[in-house]
């Protein structure tokens, strides 16, 4: 690794490489739509719905606007709503809660694994109530969160489990894909996730082939055609050029979660080659888990190191930025809940010490030994 300190720009993500790439395709699928002059689902969305099901491992899918949009019509789909609550995790985006609130349920945290930031599936049991209707893990980063205990602990208590698999598309748990395990699963294609359309959109996927139908209606003002409504929805149609774009994009998919695998096995050897190990944690990966690494999340030993070396990187021309800042649980809008600090000790530290450096499929070599230079230097 060099050690002259020469500087260099390395962006947290570079969106520009791969849209070069696929730039033809991408434009060609595009004047496609605007030849048909169908905007709003249609033929593209049918049949990205169909390829993203397929890609999954499920049944049905179902486009809509957004992976908020996503969590909250797949509640709406399950009749949950005023009076009851759905167990989920306080380190997440705030899609995840707020889909709940908005729903009109109450969420209610779990502390996080230490290791994986995901839910704790030790800790769910003991929140179920009488009130409880459904499970609602997250996976965080592109690592599932242990299924078989997850749904074990919601079977006992006949409790669906809803995925927030937002940045976990093609991640796997025990062989099983991400959005597969549970009765839905909850994907965004914002365009900065790891298959990330030219705005907001995002897809539902389920085998219950009535669920599918029911959110089909949801999205749709609630209707089975566009003057008759069985029950009240909202508008959060997949538009179709995003349906294209997507469709152009998901070929790629499993190459770049590879390179992303691969660039996370370099970061993390480069951290133990400049005897880091002991001073930044890396991911860790479970054993029986297929980590799409959405993001490569590091963990400090405190949140002054944190602040300080974040500091240091920007000064350096590296990208970084805290995923998340401020648990779920210790929002402003959600003060009614009553929760103070120190209720979720595990995911207050995580937010207070965890980092993420640029990670994206086309990042050289080059670009991270001079991120892990940079942070030897801080540490030095």
């Amino acid at each position: 690794m060099s050690e002259t300190g020469a500087s260099m720009n390395v962006p947290l993500i570079d969106l520009k490489p791969q849209h070069e790439a696929l730039r033809g395709e991408l434009l060609a699928a595009v004047a496609r739509v605007f030849d048909s002059q169908q905007f709003i689902l249609g033929e593209e969305v049918r049949r990205l719905e169909e390829e993203v099901a397929r890609y999954c491992g499920t049944e049905h899918a179902v486009g809509c606007a957004s992976g908020s949009d996503a969590l909250l019509l797949t509640l709406m789909a399950l009749d949950i709503g005023a009076g009851q609550e759905v167990v989920t995790t306080p380190h997440t985006f705030f899609a995840t809660a707020a889909a709940i609130a908005r729903a009109g349920a109450r969420p209610v945290f779990v502390d996080i694994e230490p290791r994986t930031y995901n839910i704790d599936p030790a800790k769910i049991e003991a929140a179920i109530t009488e009130r409880t209707r459904a499970v609602l893990p997250v996976h965080l980063y592109g690592q599932c969160a242990e299924m078989d205990e997850i749904l074990g602990v919601a079977a006992r208590h006949n409790l669906p489990v809803i995925e927030d698999a937002a940045q976990a598309i093609g991640a796997e748990d025990r062989g099983r894909r991400a959005g597969s395990l549970g009765v839905a699963g909850c994907f965004s294609f914002y365009p900065t996730k790891n298959l990330g359309a030219a705005g907001e959109a995002g897809i539902v996927t389920t085998n219950d082939a009535a669920l599918a139908e029911r959110l089909r209606r949801l999205r749709a003002h609630g209707g089975a055609n566009e003057y008759q409504h069985e029950e009240l929805g909202f508008n959060s149609r997949l538009d179709t050029l995003q349906a294209a774009v997507l469709r152009v994009k998901l070929p790629h998919l499993d190459s770049w979660s590879q390179a992303r695998r691969e660039r996370a096995d370099t970061y993390t050897r480069l951290l133990a080659d400049a005897g880091l190990a002991e001073l930044v944690t890396p991911p860790f990966v479970r054993e029986d888990a297929l980590h799409i690494f959405h993001l490569y999340v590091i963990r400090t030993p405190a949140r002054e190191t944190r602040d300080a070396l974040i500091e240091h990187l920007r000064q350096n021309g590296v990208g970084t930025k805290v995923y998340y800042p401020v648990p779920m649980h210790l929002q402003q809008c959600f003060a009614s809940l009553g929760h103070k600090e120190g209720d979720f000790p595990r995911a207050e530290a995580a937010a207070n010490e965890t980092l993420a450096l640029p990670l994206f499929p086309e990042l050289s070599e080059e670009q991270q030994q001079y991120v892990v230079e940079t942070i030897r230097r801080f540490f030095a």
